[in-house]
């Protein structure tokens, strides 16, 4: 299987150029800020949005002062929301490592947080990029919503297929989405490609969140930088349950909802849920789904001429929905 290094090939000078871009833009006179954002950098992650964003450029044109801006703010957008979202979800840790809010409390992880999205919108003003700044308002807003609607329902406990879609569509595609959006506008006017961009943004963002619902229930280790069976101690319902219990007799699909309503399961109680969905086939309809759209993703670059870039677009598409972590 790919992985993601070798998507990044055609970009590598590119992202090592980003990489003293991007710790430029966060440099700062207040001396707690500076040794916080030092920390966060070392623990930086795959890069993948701003390799959306640099692939995006390349296949479309030619990357430019432009494409580093919009890479850098979409880095800091999302960076901001792991560090307010450690705070929301009260989480100790991250990829292995001490979290903000553990080392230096929930105050400062959420000014932290809040100084990286404002830099990342303050980038795009100083340079005049309001097209960029128009995507990235959007992605948050989006991400805003689908966070707000998983938590109304998973009050309710209701979630359907429909819903689960729109929620993982709005917190997670809404920003892959953007990364490629953005890509296409630092080196081309042509709308036909960000619109193409925009689209296949989405769905591999989508089949992306989906392959991770399903590592949830498949992975026998933490490599994902979360435990195993994260969203069943949580109280989520993913695709892999929500399909398994729509085919299963009542009672028995009543029976498991209750288990992971409760929370707090027991050993048994998770296997049995892992069983349940197996059983039922929402391991397979999941990663067909994810199949499904990484084709369609696929399918929307038929546009673009031929390319290093192009290709690794295509090969992002085949990973992340068969990623194994």
């Amino acid at each position: 299987m790919i992985a993601v290094k070798e998507v990044r090939k055609p970009i590598e000078s590119y992202l090592e150029e980003f990489d003293l871009y991007f710790k430029s833009t966060m440099k700062t006179h207040v001396s707690l800020l500076n040794i916080i954002l030092k920390y966060i950098i070392k623990q930086r992650g795959k890069q993948i949005r701003p390799t959306l964003v640099f692939l995006s450029a390349s296949m479309c044109g030619t990357v430019s002062k432009r494409t580093f801006i919009g890479a850098a703010m979409v880095e800091l957008l999302h960076t901001a929301t792991l560090v307010h979202d450690d705070v929301v979800d009260d989480s100790a840790e991250r990829r292995g490592v001490a979290s903000i809010n553990a080392l230096w409390k929930n105050k400062v992880s959420i000014l932290v947080g809040d100084f990286l999205l404002s830099r990342g919108l303050l980038i795009a003003v100083e340079n005049d990029e309001f097209s960029f700044l128009k995507a990235t308002s959007t992605a948050v807003k989006r991400m805003s919503e689908g966070e707000l609607l998983q938590i109304e329902k998973s009050r309710e406990f209701s979630l359907d297929e429909e819903t689960y879609f729109k929620i993982i569509s709005d917190k997670t595609a809404s920003l892959t989405s953007t990364c490629c959006l953005i890509g296409s506008l630092s080196s081309t006017d042509n709308p036909e490609f960000h619109t193409a961009l925009k689209q296949y943004g989405e769905l591999v963002g989508i089949a992306f969140q989906i392959r991770d619902d399903i590592l949830d229930y498949t992975s026998r280790s933490a490599i994902l930088g979360k435990p195993i069976a994260n969203d069943i101690k949580e109280k989520k319902l993913t695709l892999p349950l929500i399909y398994a219990a729509s085919k299963a007799p009542k009672n028995n699909a009543k029976e498991i909802i209750s288990i992971v309503k409760k929370g707090k399961p027991t050993s048994e109680s998770i296997q049995r849920v892992f069983n349940f969905v197996n059983e039922y086939g929402g391991i397979e309809y999941a990663t067909k789904k994810a199949m499904e759209l990484s084709q369609n993703a696929k399918e929307l670059l038929e546009i673009f001429p031929e390319s290093e870039s192009k290709n690794s677009l295509l090969q992002f598409a085949d990973f992340v929905a068969s990623r194994d972590s």
